[in-house]
């Protein structure tokens, strides 16, 4: 790899990705972490196929027209009284909720192949067996989730809207980084994170039965994603040296502002408001008037805000420090969070996932204790 690249455990030793004749090494080949055996394992228990109506059936209908696929209070646009009041007709609401919803998930669908291509790019770089057998099982699962959303999306829309610029920056600068850390964080840790509380959050509001089952579904496989991170944190933040700390939290701060501002941004959906007649400056005007710090802090004290999740995965962590330690506290409470343990918002949805699986993959009665707490 490069000099930049900070590797304070043997399972996380990586290679430069052309460098093919390393995983050739003799030695290798009995050198293998059991750190993953139990998460690699447990595959099996929340194994799903998007392309058999057995565990989802794409075909459920849902009346897009006269429906609304998540409450008003979902969609921040329409707590502006700009908006609210340009969309009095009761269909043209309902249409700008579910085309709201249609960014959200198109949003999810493109971070669904971020995480399918940055983790095949860890079996190319990742020396040790274990690891590189984990990051297998994730680049297959990342695939099924893309199949997964893409059917859902053409299922209700159609087709999907185009990466909004930030995520799509931040994406490609986490796939293209040499340094395995700058993936694990930004993707493992934050992206994952950042999919855990948006999953539970929509798998909570949404009124499509056919999407809360694919967010349940899906949510069986990131829970344990999530996992391979705190791995990776529990084995290398204690060893890093302060210069070595301030590097992973400046870049985890990087990341965080990049999906904040990424999903509370109005003007990522600048496209979306002139469709409906809308100015968007008016929009998003009116937009940072009721988005204030404030607001932002007492709606994360929610269980299923998405942001939250990924402010306690860095504090769980041992990621963030008194150096940034206020910035994080303009949205969340950390001491809040400190009290709270390791248990995250969506491990409940995915353990009852997991259940409905077993009875599916399980016929004959076998069913196996359900937990996906970290090890």
């Amino acid at each position: 790899m490069t000099d930049k690249n900070i590797t304070k455990d043997a399972m996380y030793d990586a290679v430069a990705p052309d460098d093919f004749e390393s995983m050739l090494e003799l030695d290798r080949y009995n050198a293998r972490s059991t750190a993953f055996d139990k998460i690699i394992s447990a595959t099996h228990d929340h194994f799903w196929d998007p392309l058999d109506k057995n565990y989802i059936d794409f075909d459920e209908p849902f009346d897009m027209e006269n429906q609304p696929l998540v409450p008003e209070d979902f969609v921040v646009a329409l707590q502006t009284d700009y908006v609210s009041n340009h969309l009095s007709d009761p269909k043209e609401r309902i249409r700008f909720i579910n085309e709201s919803t249609l960014r959200i998930f198109s949003s999810i669908l493109h971070g669904e192949q971020g995480a399918l291509n940055l983790s095949a790019s860890l079996c190319h770089v990742l020396k040790d067996q274990g690891a590189q057998e984990y990051a297998a099982n994730q680049t297959r699962e990342e695939a099924r989730h893309v199949t997964a959303f893409a059917k859902y999306i053409k299922a209700r829309w159609g087709r999907p809207v185009e990466c909004g610029p930030t995520l799509k920056n931040l994406l490609v600068e986490i796939i293209h980084a040499p340094e395995v850390y700058k993936k694990i964080i930004g993707m493992q840790m934050l992206v994952e994170g950042l999919a855990m509380g948006a999953f539970a959050s929509l798998f909570n509001s949404i009124n499509d039965p056919l999407g809360k089952k694919l967010l349940q579904l899906v949510m069986t496989d990131e829970a344990f994603h999530h996992k391979f991170g705190k791995i990776w944190a529990d084995r290398t933040v204690p060893k890093l040296s302060a210069e070595e700390h301030n590097v992973i939290e400046d870049w985890a701060a990087h990341c965080f502002q990049a999906v904040l501002f990424n999903l509370v941004g109005p003007a990522q959906q600048k496209d979306l408001y002139e469709s409906f007649g809308l100015d968007p400056d008016k929009v998003i005007a009116e937009f940072a008037q009721i988005m204030t710090d404030d607001q932002r802090r007492e709606n994360m004290k929610e269980q299923t805000n998405i942001f939250r999740v990924l402010v306690k995965t860095l504090l769980n962590a041992g990621i963030i420090t008194d150096r940034t330690k206020a910035f994080y506290g303009m949205y969340v409470d950390l001491e809040e969070l400190r009290g709270e343990g390791d248990r995250m918002v969506g491990d409940d949805i995915a353990e009852e996932g997991i259940r409905y699986l077993q009875t599916i993959n399980f016929r004959d009665g076998a069913n196996k204790p359900v937990s996906i707490a970290a090890e």
